[in-house]
């Protein structure tokens, strides 16, 4: 049995990756999981030469049964969970009277209900954690997005909104037993995901993915009597 062991979805690049590897130079084993399964073993092998303790599992977040694959997976080779770390994310722009169904369920799909479906398979494994060091910690990235709503991209803006009242419930859900959730809300970070904003905002003037995942390093190291319920990262100036 590893002595610490997270779970990270969207793994395989961006915030997701950074985020891994923080875990990894702080001690814990890591089952990865992301969709494309290419891009998913070049990471984890990139890790993995380092000498983390990584182990990759592809998977598509908008499905309940490769949720439960994942899960499965981290439990049959790590026997518990310390971290777990809701990352995947999409987002697609569109004006109200352009949102195509299909678009709105993926993004309901991956941004919200994954991360509810995650929580509920994860929970034993959390409650083992919390109930040995009372500091298993979940990390829900949310965005800027879930602060303040965003013209043309609503449906993105509505599920991270989301994302920020699920963490807050499971706080007060869960935090008695030792359990504590942290909604991550980055304005533009320099990912592929931001590719399409890159006009206007330069990729060398956005937030760096290793500023996000410094917060989770930060996040580890608290004690047990204290819980970050979110936290914002904006660019110098930026208003609020």
């Amino acid at each position: 049995m590893a002595e610490r062991a997270a779970i990270v979805t969207g793994a395989s690049s961006g915030i997701g990756l950074a985020i891994t590897r923080v875990l990894g130079e702080e001690g814990y084993s890591i089952t990865m999981a992301a969709r494309r399964p290419e891009k998913l073993e070049e990471a984890a092998s990139g890790l993995a030469a380092e000498g983390f303790d990584v182990h990759a599992v592809a998977a598509n977040v908008a499905e309940e049964a490769e949720i439960q694959k994942v899960v499965e997976a981290h439990r049959d080779r790590y026997k518990r969970l310390d971290v777990l770390v809701n990352n995947a994310g999409v987002g697609v722009g569109a004006t109200v009277g352009e949102i195509q169904t299909k678009r709105l369920d993926m993004q309901l799909n991956i941004n919200l209900r994954s991360i509810v479906l995650f929580y509920r398979e994860s929970l034993a494994m959390l409650q083992t954690a919390a109930a040995e060091h009372r500091n298993a910690l979940v990390v829900n990235t949310s965005s800027i997005s879930g602060k303040r709503g965003e013209g043309w991209l609503s449906v993105y803006s509505a599920t991270k909104h989301g994302v920020v009242g699920w963490t807050q419930a499971m706080n007060k859900e869960l935090g008695a037993q030792g359990i504590k959730s942290t909604a991550l809300c980055p304005a533009f970070v320099d990912t592929p995901m931001t590719d399409f904003f890159k006009e206007q905002v330069p990729a060398e003037e956005m937030i760096r993915p290793q500023d996000v995942a410094e917060a989770v390093r930060y996040m580890l190291k608290l004690s047990p009597a204290c819980v970050v319920p979110e936290m914002m990262f904006v660019r110098p100036g930026e208003a609020l």
